[in-house]
């Protein structure tokens, strides 16, 4: 196992999102408080934001997929931090498309957003210029959910309300949707659980999802740490 995204799929590794993060040895030595995990974290997905949305001309990309590897992996999470990164970019509107919605629904029949600005009066506004918008009834109840035309429709809608859309696609090693997904939005990102995702696993992944013809536009390592050896715990 390795937890190197280069090594793994020989694409761009654009982040390394910690969660419980270490400071490397050297600078525990040098600068006692220069190590800051939420800082390191921060500066990390802003830097993904930079490379990915505001990248050359050539490789614009404006509705990417997120998509993780396996099981386990906090992709809600994640792309929430991107969508919020976004948004201290650009004065442009954004949506974060989750796998759930995140808004209470009446009972009834699924909500079926249609006209110009109904994705965005149904969704929840949690920023200026930034909506967390339920993946649910963004297209008609008549096409069947996963399909082609469902996420045809989808994106259009979307591209039709949001400048940028972040989209939480489904488990890349577990469905072919994610593949799918990648090839009709701009590309599509995958996350790497940096303990858990093996390099067969994500070469395999990798082969999938080229032979959807998807845009992979980097990958990401989530969890990412960084531990301190015993003899630097005695300095301390």
């Amino acid at each position: 196992m390795s937890t190197n995204a280069d090594i793994l799929l020989g694409s761009e590794a654009v982040a390394a999102v910690v969660t419980e993060t270490t400071m490397p040895p050297a600078e525990i030595l040098r600068h006692p408080n220069a190590w800051n995990p939420s800082d390191f974290g921060r500066e990390q997905i802003r830097g993904l934001v930079r490379r990915v949305f505001f990248g050359s001309p050539e490789r614009e990309a404006k509705h990417v997929v997120f998509s993780a590897a396996e099981p386990g992996i906090d992709l809600a999470n994640i792309c929430d931090q991107v969508g919020r990164a976004l948004a201290l970019e650009t004065q442009a509107h954004i949506a974060i498309v989750g796998r759930e919605s995140g808004i209470e629904q009446t009972a009834g029949p699924p909500v079926v957003y249609v006209g110009a600005t109904a994705i965005k009066s149904r969704s929840l506004q949690i920023g200026i210029n930034l909506w967390r918008v339920p993946e649910l009834g963004l297209s008609a109840p008549s096409q069947e959910l996963g399909t082609g035309l469902y996420w045809l429709s989808c994106l259009a809608a979307l591209r039709s309300e949001f400048e940028f859309a972040v989209i939480q696609g489904p488990i890349a090693g577990a469905s072919g949707e994610a593949a799918l997904l990648g090839q009709l939005a701009d590309g599509i990102i995958l996350v790497l659980g940096a303990h858990t995702t093996r390099k067969a696993t994500a070469r395999k992944i990798k082969e999938n999802l080229e032979g959807g013809q998807s845009r992979i536009l980097g990958t990401v390592l989530s969890d990412r740490s960084f531990p301190i050896p015993e003899r630097i715990y005695r300095l301390l």
